[in-house]
C-alpha cells in the first residue's frame, strides 16, 4: 500500500488564478526544493530553515527563470503526511504551474495519485480511516451542517466512539480466553448475565449511530426532491422560483416538460436536489409517455415529494392517479395559483395524504416563504434537528455497524441459548473486526485504494 518515494501535485484548483500551490511530500522534498529554488536572501539555506517557516525567492530550471515564489518548509513528523512537506506558492497560471511541476518531477518526485497525501497521513498513523474520509466530505460539503458534521469526524469523534466499543469487546474476549485457560484464577460464574448487559449496551451504542444515518445522508448529499403534478399545474414555475431564474420552459401548452430536469439549490441551509418531471397524465404521445414513466420512476426514489396542484380547478383523474401513487410517502402538497380563487378540494387531499399543505402563487411568489419555513421545520426542527450529535454520513460505515450489530446479537442469542463461553468470543471478535474496518484497523489494501482514489488531486 505504501511507497517511500516523493510525490508532488498541484493542490489548488485547475485554472488560471492569482496564486497556485504545488505540494511536495517525501524524503526528497527538501532536496528537490534546494535544487530548483533560490532564496532572495542569499544567506538563507533551505535545509537549515525552521519547520513551518517561509522564504521568498525564484524558481529556476538551471539558469532559466521560471517564476517568483514563496516556499513553505514543513519537516517530519509534524506535517499533514508525517513526512517532509514543501509547498511552492507561485503565480496561478496553468502554464507556470505545469512548468514547475515538470521541474519537480525532473528532480526526483513523481505525480501523486488522487488522495495520496491523505492516504500517507492515514498509513503513517496521523489519522484513522474515518478521519481521512471526512477530509473529502469536508471539501465536498454543500452547507454549514455538512461542514460541522465533517469536522466532528475529522477531530476524531467517531474514532473515539469506535475505539471505546472495541476496547470493551476486547476486554470481555480476553477475560473469556483467560478463564478458559486458567479457570483457577478467573471465575466465569455469573459471567453470562454480566456479558449480556454489556452486549445490550454495545448494541444500544451501535443503534444510536445507525439512526443518525438517514439524517447524515441528508446533511451530506441533500434531499432528493421530486416535483410531481399534472400538466400545467405549475411544476416548472415552482422550480424556477427555487432556482431564482428561468431554468425550465413554462408555457400554457400541456406537456411542455417531457424529460427529467435536475437542479441543486440551497434553501436556508437545506440542500435540495430538485427533480422537475413531466406532467403525469394519460397520453398517446410516445415521447410524452416516456417522460411520464420517468416521472413515476422518480417518485419511488424520492426523499421528498412536492405534489403541485392547480388550485384554480377541481381535482381530476390525473390528480387522483398521482395521489394513489404517492400515498404513504413523504409529501408536501403545494397548491398553486393562490392569486386566483382556490377551488381544489383540500379535504380530499388531506384524506389521502398525511403530509402538509401550503398555498403559493408561482406567478407572484406569494407563499414561498411559508414553503421554505415548512421545509425547515420538516427537516431541521423535527427529523433533522442539528446540534452537537455525531452523524454517520458514510454508507460504508453504516454497513460495518450493521454487521457489528448482527455479530453482537448472535452473542446474545448464544447466551440465552445457554451455550459455552468459548462460543461468545467468536462473534465478539467478529464485531471487533467489523468496527475496526470503520477506522482502518482491519482494512484490506484494495479497500483503502478505492477510498482514496475518490479524492481530488493534491489532497
Amino acid at each position: 500500500m505504501y511507497n517511500e518515494d516523493t510525490i508532488c501535485a498541484i493542490a489548488t484548483g485547475m485554472g488560471n488564478a492569482g496564486v497556485g500551490i504545488i505540494r511536495i511530500s517525501g524524503s526528497k522534498a527538501i532536496d528537490i526544493l534546494e535544487r530548483i529554488f533560490r532564496p532572495a536572501n542569499k544567506k538563507k539555506k533551505i535545509r537549515e530553515m525552521e519547520t513551518y517557516t517561509a522564504a521568498f525567492g525564484r524558481i529556476y530550471d538551471q539558469s532559466c527563470l521560471i517564476d517568483e515564489a514563496i516556499v513553505l518548509v514543513m519537516k517530519a513528523p509534524h506535517t499533514y503526511t508525517c513526512e517532509d512537506v514543501c509547498e511552492i506558492q507561485c503565480h496561478g497560471g496553468m502554464l507556470v504551474m505545469k512548468k514547475i511541476m515538470e521541474l519537480v518531477v525532473k528532480h526526483g518526485a513523481r505525480t501523486a495519485e488522487p488522495g495520496e497525501f491523505t492516504k500517507r497521513a492515514f498509513l503513517n498513523g496521523r489519522m484513522d480511516l474515518s478521519q481521512a474520509e471526512s477530509v473529502m466530505d469536508l471539501i465536498q460539503a454543500k452547507n454549514e451542517f455538512a461542514v460541522r458534521s465533517s469536522l466532528m469526524q475529522l477531530k476524531g469523534d467517531l474514532k473515539n466512539r469506535i475505539v471505546e466499543m472495541r476496547e470493551t469487546i476486547l476486554y470481555q474476549t480476553a477475560y473469556i480466553e483467560s478463564a478458559l485457560d486458567d479457570p483457577e484464577h478467573y471465575d466465569l460464574e455469573g459471567f453470562s448475565q454480566k456479558l449480556e448487559e454489556i452486549v445490550d449496551n454495545l448494541v444500544d451504542n451501535v443503534d444510536r449511530l445507525l439512526i443518525t444515518f438517514d439524517n447524515g445522508k441528508v446533511l451530506k448529499e441533500g434531499i432528493r426532491t421530486v416535483i410531481v403534478g399534472k400538466p400545467n399545474a405549475g411544476k416548472s414555475s415552482l422550480l424556477n422560483l427555487f432556482v431564482g431564474e428561468e431554468r425550465a420552459i413554462v408555457t400554457d401548452i400541456a406537456g411542455t416538460t417531457r424529460d427529467i430536469l435536475e437542479e441543486v439549490v440551497n434553501i436556508q441551509g437545506i440542500i435540495l436536489n430538485i427533480v422537475d418531471t413531466a406532467g403525469i397524465r394519460a397520453t398517446d404521445d410516445v415521447v410524452e409517455k416516456i417522460g411520464v414513466d420517468k416521472a413515476l420512476d422518480s417518485v419511488d426514489k424520492a426523499d421528498l415529494i412536492l405534489f403541485v396542484v392547480d388550485g384554480s380547478v377541481e381535482l381530476d383523474e390525473n390528480d387522483r392517479q398521482i395521489l394513489s401513487r404517492i400515498k404513504g410517502k413523504n409529501v408536501i402538497t403545494v397548491i398553486n395559483k393562490s392569486d386566483l380563487d382556490i377551488i381544489a378540494d383540500k379535504m380530499l387531499i388531506k384524506g389521502e395524504l398525511s403530509g402538509d399543505i401550503v398555498e403559493i402563487s408561482a406567478i407572484t411568489g406569494e407563499g414561498m416563504d411559508d414553503l421554505y419555513q415548512l421545509l425547515n421545520d420538516k427537516f431541521f426542527a423535527g427529523r433533522l434537528s442539528y446540534n452537537d450529535e455525531l452523524y454517520i454520513t458514510n454508507t460504508r460505515h453504516k454497513e460495518a455497524l450493521l454487521q457489528a450489530k448482527n455479530s453482537l446479537c448472535k452473542v446474545k442469542e448464544s447466551i440465552q441459548a445457554g451455550m459455552e463461553e468459548d462460543f461468545f468470543s467468536i462473534d465478539l471478535m467478529d464485531a471487533y473486526a467489523y468496527l475496526g474496518t470503520i477506522i482502518g484497523e482491519a482494512t484490506e489494501d484494495d479497500l483503502a485504494d478505492k477510498i482514496f482514489a475518490e479524492f481530488c488531486m493534491g489532497k
